[in-house]
């Protein structure tokens, strides 16, 4: 429908160049909006206040001219100058009786988009330390990476899923000796534990599996382990203590025995996010380790490519990559002076492979505190000839879990943060999901425990959902009454008599936020939006409940009774649709 009008504006505007127009109009200024008055028409554009200047006439003047060259078209009942220079236009009622056909039509399709030349899509989010539990704030992005991943496949992207293990890292290595401090002290051992170290209850199954797989084969006397060992905080530095820690096991323990540890560590944790994540309905396309990624050489390929293009120096003894020639305030180290590379130097490999790999968009779904990680990234992408802009990198906010109007106190490493399992198991999967989407990425999120439990029009999840319920309970009504419903017959009906059987202030709200739903999935889409469909289907939602309100749909009258019917059920098909992008389900009972 706005596509449709779109097509007439351009035609329009076209068949005035070389007249009031100089010169050829940029199809991205043609742009519509819809109306929030009803008297205003259902569409509006300011197209001739945006044109006027360089056209040298007044908005108005243009306005009138742009009006006067719209082609004829069944679309359009009329089309109206307003103001200093908007174009009204109001479209012809039957438009939306059809849309109503394009629902039952399309079913579950019904706003998917399938483009002759669909761009490849690499969606990487979480991507979480395997270091623990995925705890809220990773709730917040699961829940994002996912619902956006829906809308771009929707709006006609070929979208992978990948999460990037970081398991290469001194976090990694932090959590290996937390194991084996527990295991210790499943032996028999007193110590105490570091300040820095992974102190939560789930270290001790894995400690205790180790137990079970070596038996007493990796203890040591807790003299032998803190033997010359710097202070711990708060008597000295954590960091130190920690990092002396690691290097006491591995000369223990041994290299080997180290390397299984570890690796038995990080699989462990991420057996667990694998588990949260699909008890989520949150699934991957691909998983990728940072220490294949390393030890398949690809970082240092991608080196060595940047020397040969004379963009690495050295200073200091390190090796840095000439990052502002692509707009960076500072150029980046890629190889410290102790020859240990960088995270950086592994992000840009990583984002060449993906480059590489054939995909035209990258998105990164990251926390709060990457503000700077773009531009080094896309320089980096820069340096290896591929447009910087084909990366972005939506930031997600921070979570604050209000308990009885209390904000809960959260820090992982001290272990007393909720686990996304736990918040799921209180409030259930959909309203995890809806609530950490009902506000934009770029917001904190204050998350109402008990409003997300609450079974009342300000809960959203429950509004939404309870207008999808709303419609089953009147089929099955429909059916107790043992009367009967052919969608044939409705759909003939509709395009016959609609306006007449479905006129009035209700219905025909309903009918108009229901046609805007294909504009909601790419607009949403585009614009990285999940929040912009949650609202969208609140709205529709909030129509739906005003028209059963206002008028009986079980009727005596068989027609009115069907076309009521028919409507109401197109638009339960639209709720579902888009409670499923956002990755919530649909009930038939509340």
């Amino acid at each position: 429908m706005k596509d449709d009008l779109q097509t007439l504006l351009r035609a329009a505007l076209q068949s005035l160049e070389g007249s009031l127009l100089s010169q050829r109009v940029d199809p991205e200024l043609v742009t519509l909006e819809r109306t929030r008055d009803a008297t205003h028409g259902d569409f509006a554009t300011n197209i001739a206040m945006r044109l006027a200047k360089a056209a040298g006439k007044p908005p108005r003047v243009l306005a009138e001219a742009i009006v006067a060259a719209l082609p004829a078209s069944p679309l359009l009942v009329r089309a109206e100058v307003a103001g200093a220079g908007f174009i009204n236009f109001f479209l012809a009622k039957d438009l939306y009786l059809r849309e109503l056909v394009r629902v039952h039509e399309q079913g579950d399709a019904y706003g998917r988009e399938r483009p002759a030349m669909p761009r490849k899509v690499l969606l990487e989010f979480v991507s979480a330390n395997p270091t623990g539990p995925m705890h809220v704030g990773h709730g917040r992005q699961a829940a994002f990476g996912d619902a956006l991943g829906n809308l771009l496949a929707a709006a006609g992207d070929l979208v992978t899923r990948e999460y990037y293990i970081n398991d290469a890292g001194r976090q990694t290595d932090i959590l290996a000796v937390s194991v084996w401090l527990r295991y210790l002290e499943a032996c028999g051992e007193t110590l105490k534990f570091p300040e820095n170290g992974y102190r939560g209850d789930y270290i001790r199954p894995v400690a205790g599996a180790l137990r079970a797989r070596v038996g007493d084969s990796l203890q040591h006397p807790a003299a032998a382990v803190l033997e010359g060992l710097p202070a711990d905080a708060p008597a000295g530095d954590k960091d130190r203590y920690i990092d002396a820690m690691i290097a006491r096991c591995r000369t223990l323990i041994g290299e080997t025995a180290w390397r299984q540890l570890l690796d038995d560590s990080v699989e462990a944790m991420l057996a667990e996010i694998r588990d949260d994540l699909d008890g989520y309905g949150v699934r991957y396309d691909s998983w990728v380790s940072e220490r294949a990624f390393t030890a398949s050489g690809a970082i240092d390929r991608a080196l060595e490519r940047l020397r040969e293009r004379d963009l690495l120096y050295l200073r200091d003894g390190a090796e840095w990559f000439k990052a502002t020639r692509f707009g960076d305030d500072e150029d980046r180290v890629v190889v410290r002076e102790n020859g240990i590379k960088t995270y950086f130097a592994s992000d840009i490999a990583y984002h060449l492979d993906k480059r590489e790999r054939g995909y035209d968009v990258l998105i990164d779904v990251l926390g709060a505190d990457h503000h700077g990680y773009v531009t080094r990234v896309r320089g980096g992408l820069q340096a290896f000839g591929h447009p910087g802009d084909c990366l972005e990198a939506p930031l997600i906010q921070l979570v604050a879990l209000f308990r009885n109007g209390v904000k809960m106190s959260m820090g992982k490493r001290e272990a007393n943060f909720v686990t996304l399992r736990q918040l799921r198991e209180e409030v259930g999967n959909d309203a995890c999901r809806i609530f950490y989407l009902m506000r934009s990425n770029d917001q904190s999120l204050d998350f109402d425990l008990e409003l997300a439990k609450s079974k009342t029009n300000e809960n959203p999840v429950f509004y939404i959902q309870y207008a999808h319920a709303r419609v089953a309970s009147v089929t099955k009504e429909l059916a107790g009454r043992g009367l009967g419903f052919d969608p044939a017959a409705a759909r003939e009906l509709v395009l016959a008599r609609g306006a007449e059987l479905l006129a009035g202030t209700q219905v025909e709200a309903m009918l108009a936020c229901l046609s805007r739903y294909p504009e909601m999935v790419r607009q949403a889409a585009a614009q990285r939006a999940p929040h912009a469909m949650v609202h969208y289907l609140r709205e529709l939602a909030t129509t739906l409940h005003a028209f059963y309100n206002a008028e009986r749909v079980l009727v005596a009258d068989a027609d009115l009774r069907n076309a009521r019917l028919y409507a109401l059920l197109a638009v339960q098909q639209v709720l579902r649709n888009g409670l499923g992008l956002l990755g919530a389900s649909a009930p038939e009972s509340m």
